[in-house]
């Protein structure tokens, strides 16, 4: 076989891994939309203010409040490592923090947030996962594979696993590698308050984050 035929047959080899299909290439990725991955009932189940909060997000929105921050040893160590890649997750122990968190649409199906916990800024975007749930990337390519679901009136996301997002391809990163189960609440507390806890914990190094606190929705403050 001569050199140019050869370069054209590796490069028909190596191209459906390096990109999708056409047809996949071009598909808009579908509006993500909690009360058909939760389910009538279960969506049903959530308080109105906790359904107008996630529903369809139509408008952008922006919660103050004030949180206490925890995280053991090893979570100091992933939060410093990551923080290259501008990770989400954050390295001090604190109570009382001012936090302001944005919600807004980001014109593409998805929701994006941007949380100011303090001098520390995580952006984000959950959008619905191609196979199931809902998937939350950072601006510097983590990413997490959510499950939503309803419990005892609040709305919960919690992880399947982690990822690494560079583009189009998505690298999932071993359980070992990950700060734990990723589990963030939202209750509704009433009179346009609600409370956020989120909590990360590892099969082997334990409660690895934990951060609570209390904000105020400005459509409802009384």
């Amino acid at each position: 076989m001569n050199t140019p035929t050869a370069l054209a047959a590796l490069t028909n080899s190596l191209r459906p891994w390096r990109r999708p299909t056409p047809s996949v290439a071009a598909a808009e990725p579908p509006a993500l939309d909690l009360p058909i991955l939760m389910g009538a009932h279960a969506w049903a189940r959530l308080p109105p203010a906790v359904r107008r909060r996630f529903g369809t997000h139509a408008a952008a929105a922006r919660y103050r409040g004030h949180m206490d921050l925890d995280c053991s040893r090893a979570g100091r160590v992933l939060a410093w490592l990551t923080w290259p890649l501008r990770g989400p997750l954050v390295p001090q122990r604190v109570r009382d923090l001012p936090v302001e968190v944005g919600v807004a649409p980001d014109g593409h199906g998805g929701v994006a947030w941007t949380r100011c916990i303090g001098r520390h800024t995580v952006s984000s975007v959950k959008q619905a996962h191609p196979v199931n749930g809902v998937l939350e990337r950072t601006t510097g390519g983590l990413a997490m594979a959510l499950d939503v679901f309803e419990d005892q009136g609040a709305l919960v996301f919690q992880s399947r696993h982690y990822l690494w997002c560079v583009g189009r391809f998505h690298l999932r990163l071993p359980d070992w590698m990950s700060p734990g189960v990723c589990r963030a609440e939202h209750r509704d507390l009433g009179a346009g308050r609600f409370r956020f806890t989120l909590t990360m914990t590892h099969a082997r190094w334990g409660q690895t984050f934990q951060q609570t606190g209390v904000f105020v929705d400005p459509a409802e403050e009384q």
